[in-house]
């Protein structure tokens, strides 16, 4: 049985954008480039795929990119 890693990432304010999300764990290295990659690999917002840079992330989202999962949480 395999188990999952879900690993955290924390926002500072009331969202993220999914652009600023890739951005911010070195997935991708700029908005454009993220445009191209969402286009390309698929992400799963809370299980639904999601291809909109300017998808805005919350406190409590879960995402699955590049094999990681990740819950979002609320930071300082």
């Amino acid at each position: 049985m395999k188990v999952k890693t879900i690993e955290t990432f924390a926002i500072n304010g009331e969202f993220i954008t999914l652009g600023q999300f890739l951005k911010d764990e070195c997935i991708v290295s700029s908005g454009g480039q993220a445009k191209w990659y969402l286009k390309d690999s698929p992400v799963l917002v809370n299980g639904d795929k999601e291809d909109r840079r300017g998808k805005k992330l919350y406190p409590g989202d879960r995402l699955t990119v590049a094999g990681k999962e990740y819950e979002l949480v609320q930071g300082l």
